[in-house]
Order: structure tokens, then sequence, then C-alpha cells
């Protein structure tokens, strides 16, 4: 099994990173701050202003460590990688999968599904555990409804992308019912992004950047390209099928670990602030907390209920790619997503 390495987060503003043998030394002001082992890194994240040697891009390229640019809100901007060196068969089978209408709407409504029943799963927790509202209720039953529809539904992707909105509207209609404190800080009205415009959809939209990143390393690495998705249309320079997978773990990783840092007042309100612009951000300090809790959730562990084996959170968008990939190869008869029990 993949062994689930170590993302560096790098956002202290002026931090300047270069290669020491095969070491990462991250600098700032003059002042040695971190040295970590190239072997233990299995990805590099830079938030603003921090800057990277060109001999440390070239080891990390070697090496297989993608290096990721974000804005110090956490926009992404752009990705270092080495060369391609994915099963070229793999990726023809892929792109013959997208041409196929019956076989792509296939995949894309296994990763509704698994959107859907994660989700669903995530609201009847909170039933469970902090008692029913008429608002959670119903955001089950649409859920349920949904579900049904979906799998009753011809495999068109468009369709498949309509029918997941009107879950999505649900879901975050109800998702102020899952605040146990601090609601009137964090309460939302609704998604909202590019840009937020509040505390929790600021929160949310950098947890998903974060899902985005470890998703699209997932799929590179079994050999995927992840620019070629089923359920999110091709489009220049946006990764489609990471996308596509990180549908599965919005809920069970990024929105759970949203949720935590709320309710247990990990973090507050003072915690953001409000461009010129209107945009909410996230203060530094805050940032580093919500990195310390992403990593923590990536390393407890569950049951992967398709393949019987217990792993790290963390790998399962790689043990997913890895299902695509046995999939496109022929080896499995259709694509399983990860369901949360």
């Amino acid at each position: 099994m993949k062994k689930l390495l170590n993302t560096l987060y790098v956002q202290t503003q002026g931090t300047y990173l270069r290669r020491e043998g095969e070491t990462v030394v991250a600098e700032k002001d003059g002042e040695v701050k971190l040295r970590l082992p190239i072997h233990t890194l299995q990805g590099i994240v830079v938030f603003g202003n921090v800057m990277a040697s060109p001999f440390l891009l070239g080891l990390c390229a070697e090496r297989g460590v993608c290096v990721s640019f974000l804005t110090a809100s956490g926009r992404f901007l752009a990705r270092m990688e080495g060369p391609v060196s994915g099963n070229v068969l793999l990726r023809l089978a892929q792109m013959r999968a997208h041409e196929d209408k019956v076989k792509k709407g296939g995949i894309a409504c296994s990763f509704v599904i698994g959107k859907l029943l994660n989700t669903r799963n995530i609201l009847l927790r909170c039933m469970r555990d902090h008692g029913e509202s008429n608002s959670l209720r119903e955001g089950v039953e649409k859920h349920t409804d949904v579900v049904r529809r979906v799998r009753d539904s011809p495999p068109d992707a468009d369709h498949l992308r309509g029918l997941e909105g009107e879950a999505g509207a649900a879901y975050f209609g109800c998702f102020n019912e899952m605040l146990v404190a601090q609601k009137e800080d964090f309460a939302i009205s609704g998604r909202n992004r590019r840009p937020p415009t509040d505390p929790m959809n600021a929160l949310l939209s950098y947890l998903y950047t974060l899902l985005a990143h470890d998703c699209r390393g997932a799929l590179e690495g079994v050999g995927l390209d992840p620019q070629i998705g089923f359920l999110h249309e091709v489009r220049s320079g946006r990764p489609g099928l990471a996308l596509d997978l990180m549908e599965e773990f919005r809920a069970v990783l990024a929105d759970r670990v949203a949720l935590s840092l709320v309710n247990l007042r990990q973090i507050n309100s003072r915690d953001f602030k409000t461009t010129e612009s209107g945009a909410v951000e996230m203060v530094e300090a805050c940032r580093k907390t919500v990195l310390v809790a992403w990593q923590k959730k990536k390393q407890e562990t569950v049951s992967h209920p398709f393949l019987g084996v217990r792993a790290p959170i963390g790998l399962l968008p790689h043990l997913q790619a890895l299902l695509l990939a046995r999939y496109l190869r022929g080896d499995l008869d259709a694509y399983p997503p990860y369901l949360l029990k």
C-alpha cells in the first residue's frame, strides 16, 4: 500500500525554500526554521510571498514531489511537477471512456452517488448526535430522493450535474443545523465563493483547495490525467477529474474539519478579516490552525468498505484513484465510490 507521506505547507510570508543535499530547508530572515528530508514529502504547498530556489524545484521534480503555488488566501495559481511518467495505455483508456457517452455518464453517476450518500450520512450523524430538526430531516429526505433519481436517470453528465445541484442547495440549506457553537458568527445563507463573503465559506473554500491538491496528486500517482474529468467538463487549466474525485470527500473530510474547528472553538470570528473588495479571508494564525487540523484528520484510520482494509483517511483519494484506474483498464465492472459508514 502507498505510504502516507507529509505535505509541507508554507505560509509564513518572506520564507525562502532551498535545497541542501537531499533536504528541503526553510529560511526566514537568514535563520533556518525547518529541515525535512525530501523522501518524507509527497508535496509542497506554498501560500503568498514564499520563494523557492531553482535547485530545490529541480530536486522536487526528480523525486516526484509536486510544488503548488497559491495566493495567501488559498487561491490556486500554478503547479510545478516533473516529467509525466504515467501509463500511456491507461491515459488512452481514460480518453476513450471520456468520449463514450454511456461510460462517461456511468462514471459521473458513481461520483455523484458517492457524494450524495456521504453527505446524507453526515446529516444523519448530526441528527443522531445532536437531535432532529425539520431542516435536517428535509435535507436527508431530499438526498434520498435525489439518489433514487440519479440511479433511475440515463447516464448523462449534464443531467447529473443538475441533480447534484438540487442536493447541494438542500445540504447548505441545513448546514447551519450542524453548528453547535458560534452559530451567529459562522452561519451561512448558502455556498458562495470567488470570493467567499463570510467566515464559514472562506474556511470551506480553503479546505476544498487543500482537498483538490491531494486528489490531483492521487490521480497523477496512478497515471491518470487529472484534466480529463467525467462529471466536470474539460476546460483549459481546470483539473476536472480531480474535482470529480473530491466530490466523494467534501463532506467526509473538508466539511467535517470545518465543523469541528468551529464547534470546538479552535477558531473564532476574530480569525477572519474582510478585504476592501468585500472578500473574507483567514488571518495567518488561523490558517496554521486549519492546516494542523487538516493533517491530523488525514492521519485517522478508517475501514474501506470495498477493499476491506483499514487505511489513513489521507490515503482514501489514492485508493479511489487506484480503483478508477482498475475500472478503466477493465479489471472492475464499475467504479465503486468511497462510502462513509
